[in-house]
Parts: C-alpha cells; structure tokens; sequence
C-alpha cells in the first residue's frame, strides 16, 4: 500500500513492548512497510521480527540506558558518544517524516519528542509512567517530603510539556499503560485509549492448585536483574533470602527458579550457589521447559538457572524475590506476589524500590533486607485472603493479554485508515 511506519523505542523493555505490537501488525494483509530505530542500547528485541529492519545507528552506551537515575551516569553515556548518535538518530526521524512515512513511538518523552519533531502523524505508547505513582483508586497516596509533593504538582504523572506532545493534532492516540492512567488523561483532554499493557501478552497463570495439597513443593521465583554487574550483587542477597526460607520451610520441599537475562555469564551465579552449599543435579525441576537450565539441590530444595524459559518461571512459581523492573511488574501482573528489598543499584535502589512499591500496591511487599524475606513467606502461606487481594491488585494494573494486538489494530485504524 505504499504506507511506512517506523517504531522509536529505548530500552530493553520498551524495545520488547514495541516488537509484540508489530508482530500482529506485520500479519495484517494491508500492514505498512515497517521499521524499526532503537534509541538505547542495541534493539536484540527486534532480532525476533528479522524482516523488520532497524533504520539507523545504534549503540550500547556505558549506562546501560540507566541514564535517569544518576548524573555520573549521563556523564558516562556523553563521553560515549550519546550527543552524536542522538543527533544522527534526530536526522533519520526527520527525514522519515519528510518522506511521508508515520511513527509509534513507544516509551518516554524521548521517543514522543522525536515523533512530534519529526512532522509525521504518530501515536504514542506510554510505558514509564502510570498515575499509580501518584494516586490509586480511592485517592492521591500519601507523599511526606517536599521532593514527594513536588512529583504532583501539575496534577498528573504526565508533565505539562509532555501532555502537550500528546494533544499534538498530529499525535492520533496515546496507549498509556493502566486504565487509571488513561482516565485522567481523558479528563485532561487528550485522545488516550485503554488497550491493556503488552508486557502481559504471553504470559498467562498456570491454573491455581486446589488447597489442601500438602505434598506440593513451594515455588519461588529469583529475579536478580539484568544489569552487570548489579544482578551479581543482587543475586548473593537473593540467595541469603532463600537460605533464611529454607530455613523456615521445614515441613514443605522447595524449588527454586532463577530467571537470568539472556547474555550473562552464569559462571558467577553458579559459584554463589556453590558457597551457599547448592550442588549439581540432574534431577528434573518440573514445568521449566530449557534443556539447557542448570540444576541443583539442597536439602530438600531443588534450583533451575535458566536463561531460556522466562515465561515458564513466571507462570511456575507461587512467589517472586525480586529486584527487577519489568520482571517484576510481569510477575505481579499475573496475579502474584513479590516480596523486594532494596539492593545496591544503580537500578534498583531503596528510591526505585519506593516508587515500584507505589506503582504495584499490595502486590510488592517490601522488607529491609534478606533476613526479612522468611517471615513474609509465612505469612502468606498463612493468609489466602490476602493472596486474593493481591491477584486482583494485580490483575487490574497489569491488565489482560493481548494488548500487543489491540493496539496494533487501532495504530492501523488511526494512523492508516485500516479497519
């Protein structure tokens, strides 16, 4: 049909959201010309859609695109060459525009800004930010420092600046990542659609286990991160935590499993189980379909490090120790509980931690430290009340699958006049 759309992204996240959007799209019989320009970090999202060509330069920046959460940071990605790519990423949005072709921007204000300057008609995924931070169902969450209040001050998690973006007459729709977020854009007179959130598009509960059964092996998922080498740091805290509810889980197996980002060396996990007394196995971890997972036992518990079945460790465990972002949101949108506490960063700090805490609710129980960890376990094998709470909690700010596919119908509609 002679239409091009190309997908502005930046991050790993963001970049993954953006594939499972244009894989409906691409199935289309009237789908446009497609491509796709990552703008942190290297786009291995879009190594699953090959026919999908990425438009201009990338490049892995030393912050790993953590650049917001400290000024060193951005010094780091500077030095690195951030100005000069940004600027020759800058000229390939614009010269998109010129040549006709339109843009789903998914992400912050970095792919919504480049999408307004390009001069193209576009629509916008907003996946950073959520109302949640600010408010929840019966009203705005208690903030105490000046810093907390200032977060609130233009009376939406959107700024100014960015609403402004968004009420472009050439920006046809916004896709914000939860209902309430797209209620009070509504009422801020922007054209916002709640369509779900495609981080949940593939990922569905395994049917929950009738009470009663005794003999089941309680689950725990490890998320460490995927940052280098945070997720290390990360990881040791994880297993003190384990050792405390191995400790505590007397009475009742245990089985473990570690979801490790593709692309790390798992040699430094495998010598931290070693020191945490995990050996070997070749018994089989139930329900983790990766036959290049590592096993180990200890005591009555079994450990699968996988780097190959994400989506089955998620839909396996009962709970998550988790200091993840996107990890964690999945996990919980699936109707669990996390428990988190605060590790050393640069990502996830006690402040990322606060600000997860008040985007998840109920569903992210946070603790002090490991040795906390064993306590909240009880409590939750305990309280089947607050398990269902936390399902419904989680449910509804996750929202249901298939989102990838909704919005990609509305981004043909709106931006191609495709129905």
């Amino acid at each position: 049909m002679g239409e091009k759309l190309l997908c502005l992204s930046n991050g790993h996240g963001e970049d993954a959201i953006a594939v499972r959007i244009l894989q409906p799209l691409q199935q289309h019989s009237q789908a446009p010309e497609l491509a796709a320009l990552p703008l942190v970090g290297e786009g291995r999202a879009y190594q699953q859609l090959p026919e999908v060509p990425i438009v201009g330069p990338v490049k892995a920046m030393p912050s790993g695109g953590f650049v917001y959460m400290d000024g060193r940071e951005l010094w780091r990605d500077v030095r690195g060459g951030l100005l000069g790519l940004t600027w020759a990423q800058w000229r390939v949005v614009r010269k998109w525009g010129k040549q006709g072709g339109k843009i789903l921007a998914v992400g912050d204000i970095v792919p919504l800004l480049l999408a307004w300057l390009s001069g193209a008609p576009y629509c916008f995924v907003g996946t950073a930010k959520s109302e949640y931070y600010l408010r929840d169902e019966i009203g705005p969450l208690q903030r105490r420092s000046w810093f907390e209040k200032l977060e609130s001050w233009s009376g939406c998690v959107y700024l100014p600046w960015e609403r402004a973006l968004m009420r472009s007459k050439r920006c046809q729709a916004v896709f914000p990542r939860d209902g309430l977020t797209t209620e009070r854009l509504q009422e801020m007179g922007i054209r916002a659609y709640n369509l779900g959130n495609p981080m949940m598009d593939g990922l569905q509960a395994k049917p929950v286990v009738p009470e009663g059964e005794q003999g089941r092996p309680l689950t725990i998922l490890l998320l460490p991160g995927s940052r280098v080498p945070e997720a290390h740091r990360n990881w040791e805290q994880l297993l003190r935590a384990v050792d405390g509810v191995q400790r505590s889980q007397i009475d009742r197996p245990l089985t473990v499993l570690a979801a490790i980002a593709p692309g790390l060396d798992l040699d430094p996990f495998v010598r931290a189980l070693d020191a945490y007394g995990w050996q070997a196995t070749t018994k089989e971890v139930s329900g983790v379909n990766d036959d290049q997972a590592q096993r180990f036992s200890f005591n009555q518990g079994l450990l699968a490090l996988s780097q190959n079945a994400f989506a089955d460790c998620l839909r396996q465990a009962d709970l998550a120790i988790a200091l993840a972002g996107t990890a964690t949101e999945q996990f919980v949108g699936l109707g669990k509980p996390a428990i988190a506490f605060p590790g050393e960063g640069p990502q996830y700090t006690a402040a990322f931690a606060e600000a997860q805490g008040r985007l998840l609710g109920q569903s992210l129980i946070r603790v002090a430290g490991p040795e906390q960890v064993a306590g909240i376990v009880q409590r939750l094998l305990q309280d089947p009340d607050w398990h269902q709470l936390i399902a419904e909690n989680g449910r509804r700010r996750l929202g249901l699958p298939g989102a990838g596919e909704r919005i990609a119908k509305d981004v043909l509609q709106l931006l191609f006049g495709v129905e």
